[in-house]
């Protein structure tokens, strides 16, 4: 470490050089001014705050100081103390990653001061910044007088070919490989202030909004319109199906003018995202699992792709397992409480690598499938890539065997025996397994050919094509020879989806509610975007899977129209606002808080990046006979003036409401609105608008709320002296269009009218037998028929008080 140190050190003074800082007696003067443009990208630069937005830098792992504010400040209330350094590098740094540009300049400025009693007159300080691993670049210099405030004050320009993903600033003394030796002239206490540094901030990042319509209103196939999503694997649980993708969206990052944006880099997707619906139409996004990197689930692992999910009850608890591919060279598994989290890692280490039994010569030990058999035994199906350089040409070709199955354990994170070899003909990758009618299917993606597999060679007769889905069937979980292939189950999707579309494939299959359903990826959306040309972003498909009474399986075509709504949808309830069966221009957030529809372990999401003229629309809603009386919205507003305004049917359509967002900016509440003449099944679209420019609201969920059926009548009561007794006289007048039956109900006594006509009234005068009697009620119940449906309508009537005789 001391010697990546030493070199990174040696470097620090190039780089000095090169910057061409003029550095006399400690000051630099003819700074560049300050463009209007320009941002203080330093938080916090003069403690005012505490020490938020700092900390002692720990760029190598002897580094070590204590940083702690004091009321010595150059100017304000409060400046910076580090102190207990062990390096000359301990000093206090922030974050400027994300901040900077290579190749721009900025101004740096600060105050600094040490007081050591036995510390030399003078010290050198540097400002430093650390681009990661061992990149330092001194970028001022000051020489301070001891007990007296120096100011760093200067330019200096990052390399144009700098990276900076990594960007911190600290401040140090010169280094020295032994400071300990002499801590009073090399680790002394000192104190920071005022910092600054002045440039201009960077772009801000390609907004990820997909502003076309890229599921198009009727059609069910991308399955989502607002992100992307590969590698999809459908899992039932409790009346609905989860998608669990591949996060395409993470690195896009469209060009602000052309719409286009860099290929897809696979190397920096590390989380994984997740939809969900009961009826294959309307999806609720449910966001991104953070499975690998620094900050995710599983921090030991880099990348998180073709994410593969099950249950199994575990020590008499329901657990759920989300296995994935760590890049190309293993594949690891997370816990789960429920199919969407919280999720958590009982490995340390991945679970398919180098070391497992039987897996060694596998060159791609990625594309996890699991697979839970009747009996409880767990499975999971793995591997792909080039085939053994070892085998002859047209055995690497047509036969590579570079595809696994392996029993797991009980845990359902630990594997138990030897890899058995599935000897799928002309296999690349993506395995998965299903089982019907006690037959396993095993389904994945054909290679292309090419050196990694033998070369210029044919494949055997039915054998697939490039980038097609084949399938065997077995009696045997573990058994998969190659007299096992059974056809090709999908051909290559540009055959469906024209230019721009091909490439490779990966599947899955699933059943829900007694049928068979298809999961593969296209980049549909991602040409909708930009016409025919696409950059490697997929989206979601689902087809249904059809059987040939031998168990064999009907070629599927894939579609833009997909499969069909297995049921309306219910609006009669709280429901997330991200769900969609279509929608323009919106995005979606994680907040914080529970989800409303799915629980508190649920994360929660709203809709967000709401402009003028976006809308999100729901496939198929079933209002009933009764129809809705109001729709209600917990909405954020972001700006006055918004409006939702609801249509039936097409985002033209008529309105039958609108919603008034007039809420508190900056504040979540609910607002409702007045419903008309919604009845029936209707796709709804929910169409935005106010002021243009500006975000308009969030949304967070829907909820809308039923009519109730009344039949018209008109009641009265009275009291009334007949004989020196009181009587109470109720009428109820049939204001319907056809008969009803009215029942005239008191505490002196009923009264029941099977038929009354139209207009006619249904009349009685019950005797009390008392010459006096208080102020009461008299219920008028009315029975009948409102639109086919029976009705039953209630009404209170007051009843006056009645007194009889002197």
């Amino acid at each position: 470490m001391e010697q990546r140190r030493r070199r990174a050190t040696r470097g620090r003074v190039a780089a000095l050089a090169t910057v061409g800082l003029m550095l006399a007696a400690g000051f630099v003067t003819g700074a560049a001014p300050v463009q209007a443009a320009d941002t203080n990208l330093i938080v916090n630069g003069g403690f005012e705050d505490g020490l938020a937005s700092w900390f002692v830098n720990n760029g190598n792992s002897s580094d070590g100081a204590q940083l702690s504010a004091t009321s010595d400040a150059y100017s304000g209330a409060n400046a910076a103390l580090v102190t207990s350094r062990t390096t000359t590098g301990s000093g206090p740094m922030q974050d400027l990653s994300g901040k900077v540009q290579a190749g721009q300049a900025y101004t740096l400025t600060a105050r600094i001061k040490y007081e050591n009693a036995s510390g030399p007159a003078t010290k050198q300080f540097f400002a430093t910044m650390h681009y990661g691993g061992g990149t330092y670049t001194n970028l001022l210099s000051v020489t301070a007088t001891k007990g007296q405030w120096a100011q760093f004050n200067g330019t200096f320009t990052i390399p144009a070919g700098q990276a900076v993903s990594t960007a911190r600033l600290f401040f140090e003394t010169p280094w020295t490989a032994t400071p300990s030796t002499d801590p009073d002239l090399h680790l002394m206490d000192f104190k920071l202030d005022d910092v600054s540094v002045v440039g201009a901030a960077p772009p801000a990042p390609a907004s990820k909004t997909i502003e076309v319509v890229g599921k198009l209103p009727g059609e069910h196939n991308p399955l989502i319109g607002h992100k992307f999503g590969a590698d999809g694997f459908g899992f039932v649980h409790d009346g609905r199906v989860y998608m669990y993708m591949t996060n395409d969206t993470q690195g896009y990052a469209p060009n602000p003018t052309t719409g286009v944006s860099p290929g897809i880099n696979y190397g920096d997707i590390n989380q994984i995202t997740v939809i969900s619906s009961a009826d294959l139409v309307n999806w609720t996004d449910h966001g991104e699992i953070q499975v690998a990197g620094p900050n995710g689930v599983a921090p030991f692992t880099a990348n998180s792709w073709a994410p593969g999910i099950t249950k199994k009850v575990v020590n008499g608890q329901e657990k759920f397992f989300l296995y994935y591919a760590n890049g190309g060279g293993s594949s690891n598994v997370i816990t789960g409480a429920s199919p969407l989290g919280p999720w958590t890692s009982e490995r340390t280490s991945t679970l398919i690598n180098g070391s497992t039994p039987g897996a060694e010569t596998v060159a791609w030990k990625f594309d996890p499938a699991p697979f839970v058999d009747d009996d409880g035994q767990p499975y999971l199906y793995f591997g792909g890539g080039p085939a053994s350089t070892s085998m002859p040409p047209a055995e690497r070709f047509n036969n590579p065997k570079n595809i696994r199955a392996i029993e797991l354990d009980d845990t359902m994170v630990a594997t138990q025996g030897t890899a058995a070899v599935v000897d799928a003909p002309v296999a690349f990758e993506a395995g998965h397994v299903f089982k019907r009618e006690g037959r396993y299917y095993f389904s994945y993606s054909s290679h292309f050919g090419g050196n990694d597999f033998g070369g210029s060679q044919q494949p055997l007769p039915g054998y697939p094509g490039g980038g097609q889905i084949g399938y065997l069937i077995s009696d045997n979980p573990m058994s998969w020879p190659k007299e096992t292939y059974a056809g090709v189950l999908f051909p290559n999707q540009s055959q469906f989806f024209g230019a721009g579309t091909g490439g490779n494939n990966h599947q899955s299959v699933f059943e829900f509610e007694g049928k068979y359903y298809f999961t593969y990826h296209a980049p549909t959306l991602n040409k909708r975007i930009n016409g025919n040309t696409t950059q490697g972003y997929r989206s979601p498909h689902i087809q249904e899977l059809a059987f040939n009474p031998d168990g064999t399986i009907q070629q599927v075509v894939g579609t833009y129209a997909g499969v069909n709504q297995v049921r309306d949808f219910d609006p009669y309830r709280v429901f997330e606002a991200e769900t969609f069966g279509w929608s323009k221009g919106v995005a979606t957030t994680k907040v914080d808080g529970s989800s409303a529809q799915f629980g508190g372990a649920a994360p929660n999401l709203v809709v967000r990046d709401i402009d003028n003229g976006d809308w999100t629309a729901l496939s198929s809603v079933n209002f009933g006979d009764k129809g809705a009386r109001s729709v209600t919205a917990k909405v954020r507003a972001l700006s006055a003036g918004g409006q939702i305004q609801v249509r039936l049917d097409t985002a033209t359509g008529p309105v039958v409401g609108t919603v008034a967002v007039d809420a508190t900016v900056g504040q979540w509440a609910e607002v409702t609105a007045e419903l008309d003449g919604v009845s029936g099944v209707h796709d709804v679209y929910f169409t935005y608008t106010g002021p243009a420019g500006v975000d308009l609201f969030e949304i967070d969920n829907w909820s809308f709320q039923a009519a109730t059926l009344e039949l018209p009548v008109t009641v009265t009561a009275s009291a009334r002296c007949v004989g020196g007794k009181v009587y109470v006289a109720v009428q109820a007048r049939n204001d319907h269009d056809a008969p009803v039956g009215i029942s005239l109900e008191t505490p002196y006594g009923e009264r029941s009218f099977a038929a009354v006509a139209p207009g006619a009234n249904a009349y009685q005068s019950f005797n009390t037998r008392a010459v006096s009697v208080p102020a009461g009620s008299a219920t008028v119940r009315v029975t009948g028929a409102v639109g086919g449906q029976d009705v039953t309508t209630v009404r209170t009537v007051h009843q006056p008080a009645g007194t009889c005789g002197g």
